[in-house]
C-alpha cells in the first residue's frame, strides 16, 4: 500500500510539472537582447500584480450587471412533497415559521371514526411565481450607479498597477545595466591596479623606487578588485529584481541589454502638471469613489419612501391520489414602505455624506501630491541631463589625469601617491558617469509615472 501511494505521489509530481504554465521560454529566449521596451511590454503581460488587477476589475464590471438584475423580472421555480398527518389546527393563529407548515383547518384525522391522528397522507404543490421591480426612489437604480462608479474605480486602479509596473521594471533595467557597466569599469580599474603594481616592482628592484610603492600599489589592487565583487554581486541582484518585474522570476534565462538612452524632458513644467491631473489614474479612482458616494447617498435617502413592485404567480396543490388538483393563480401590486426603522435612515444618509466628503479632501489632497510629485520629477529629469553632460566630462578628465600621472611615475617624475590618486579619481568619475546614464532613464520613467503615461508599445505586442 505505502508502495502505491509513493508511485500515485511521483505521478502527481510528473503531471503537476507538465502542466505548469512556464512563459519563459516563449517570451525570452537565452541569449536574446532584452531592449527596455521590450521589457516593459513582458512586464505588463506577465507580472501577477498587473494580472491580479485587471481581474478584479473585470470582477467589479460583472458587479454591474448584478445590480442590473434588480431591475428586470425575477421568476420563481417550487415544488413540495409532504409526508404527514391531516389534523386540523381550527381557528388556531400563528407565524409562519421554518419548518413549521401551516396545517390545514378542519382534518379529516379530527373526529374522524376510520381515520386516526397519527395516519399520514401524499401533500404536494407546484407553481411559479413571479417578480417586476416598478419604482422605489433611487434605492436599485442608485445601486446600479455605485457598482458601476466602483469598477470604473479597479480600472483606474488597474492603469495605477500598470504604471507601477512598467516604472518598477524602467528602474530595475536601468540599474542593472548600469551594474554590469560597473563591473567593466571595476575590470579596468584591477587591470590598471596590476599594471601598476608591476611597473612599481620593477622600479622598487632598480632602487628606482621605494619598495613602499609595491605595498601602496598592491593596497590599491586589493581595493579595486573589492570594488569588482561588489559590482558583480550588485548586478547579480539587480538581474533578480529585473527577473522578478518582468513576471519570471527564478525561470528567467540569461539575456544581454542595451545601451541606456536618454534626454531631457520634451515639454514644459505646466503642460507635465496639466497631464498629471487629467490623466492620473488614482486621482480618478478616488473621484469615481466619491461618485459612488453619491449613489450610495441616493439608496439611503430612498428609504423614507416606498418600493413598488407587480407580483403574480400560479400553482396547484393537493392531497392524496384520489383527491382532484387544485390550482390558483393571482396577479396584483405590492408596496412595502419602512415607516420607522429607529432613525437608521437618518444615519445612514449622514455616514455616506461625510464619506463623501472625506473623498473630496482626498481629491483636494492628492491634485496637491500630484503637482508636488511631477515637479519633483521633472526637475530630476532636468539634473540628471545636467548630470550626464558633466559626469562625462569628469571621467574624460580624470582618464587624462591618471595618463599623465602613470606617465610621470615612469618617468620617475612623479610619486606612487599621484598615481594612486588618478586612479581613484578616474575609477569614481567612470562609475558615477554609469550611474548618471541610470538615474538619467529612471527620472523619466517618474516623470511619465507621475504624469499617467505608459511607455509606447512597441511595433510587435506581447501577449501572455
Amino acid at each position: 500500500m505505502r508502495d502505491l501511494a509513493l508511485r500515485a505521489l511521483a505521478a502527481w509530481l510528473l503531471l503537476a510539472g507538465a502542466v505548469r504554465a512556464d512563459p519563459v521560454p516563449h517570451a525570452l529566449q537565452p541569449g536574446e537582447t532584452l531592449t527596455l521596451q521590450r521589457a516593459v511590454e513582458l512586464a505588463l503581460a506577465y507580472q501577477p500584480a498587473r494580472l491580479a488587477a485587471e481581474a478584479r476589475a473585470d470582477a467589479a464590471r460583472e458587479q454591474v450587471g448584478e445590480a442590473r438584475a434588480g431591475l428586470l423580472p425575477h421568476v420563481w421555480g417550487v415544488a413540495q412533497y409532504l409526508r404527514s398527518t391531516n389534523n386540523g389546527i381550527g381557528d388556531t393563529a400563528f407565524l409562519s415559521a421554518p419548518g413549521v407548515p401551516r396545517a390545514p383547518t378542519t382534518g379529516e384525522g379530527v373526529g374522524s371514526d376510520q381515520l386516526g391522528l397519527s395516519d399520514t397522507f401524499d401533500n404536494y404543490v407546484a407553481g411559479l411565481a413571479a417578480y417586476q421591480f416598478l419604482f422605489d426612489f433611487g434605492r436599485r437604480r442608485g445601486l446600479v450607479t455605485q457598482r458601476d462608479a466602483e469598477a470604473e474605480a479597479q480600472a483606474a486602479r488597474a492603469r495605477l498597477v500598470e504604471l507601477d509596473v512598467a516604472y518598477g521594471a524602467t528602474v530595475a533595467y536601468a540599474d542593472l545595466v548600469a551594474a554590469r557597466e560597473s563591473i567593466s569599469v571595476f575590470e579596468r580599474a584591477v587591470a590598471q591596479r596590476a599594471e601598476q603594481r608591476h611597473r612599481a616592482d620593477v622600479r622598487a628592484k632598480a632602487d628606482l623606487a621605494p619598495a613602499a610603492d609595491v605595498y601602496t600599489a598592491e593596497t590599491e589592487l586589493a581595493r579595486a578588485q573589492l570594488g569588482l565583487v561588489e559590482a558583480q554581486n550588485t548586478a547579480a541582484v539587480d538581474k533578480a529584481r529585473l527577473d522578478t518585474a518582468l513576471g519570471f522570476g527564478a525561470d528567467a534565462p540569461d539575456y544581454t541589454l542595451e545601451k541606456l538612452a536618454g534626454g531631457t524632458p520634451s515639454d514644459t513644467l505646466d503642460v507635465y502638471l496639466k497631464r498629471g491631473l487629467d490623466q492620473r489614474p488614482d486621482l480618478q479612482m478616488i473621484q469615481e469613489q466619491a461618485r459612488a458616494a453619491g449613489a450610495v447617498i441616493t439608496q439611503a435617502r430612498s428609504d423614507y419612501w416606498p418600493t413598488v413592485g407587480a407580483v403574480g404567480g400560479i400553482n396547484t396543490r393537493g392531497q392524496r391520489g384520489d383527491v382532484e388538483d387544485v390550482g390558483n393563480y393571482y396577479v396584483g401590486v405590492a408596496l412595502t414602505w419602512p415607516l420607522f426603522d429607529g432613525f437608521a435612515t437618518e444615519h445612514e444618509v449622514e455616514t455616506a455624506r461625510l464619506q463623501q466628503l472625506a473623498l473630496g479632501h482626498d481629491i483636494r489632497d492628492l491634485r496637491l501630491q500630484i503637482a508636488e510629485q511631477v515637479q519633483r520629477a521633472y526637475l530630476d529629469c532636468v539634473a540628471a541631463g545636467e548630470r550626464i553632460t558633466l559626469a562625462e566630462r569628469a571621467a574624460t578628465a580624470a582618464d587624462v589625469q591618471l595618463e599623465l600621472a602613470t606617465e610621470r611615475y615612469a618617468n620617475g617624475l612623479g610619486s606612487i601617491i599621484e598615481v594612486v590618486e588618478a586612479e581613484r579619481v578616474s575609477t569614481d568619475a567612470n562609475a558615477l558617469r554609469v550611474r548618471a546614464s541610470a538615474d538619467l532613464v529612471s527620472a523619466h520613467a517618474a516623470l511619465d509615472r507621475n504624469t499617467g503615461e505608459l511607455p509606447a508599445p512597441a511595433p510587435a505586442s506581447v501577449s501572455p
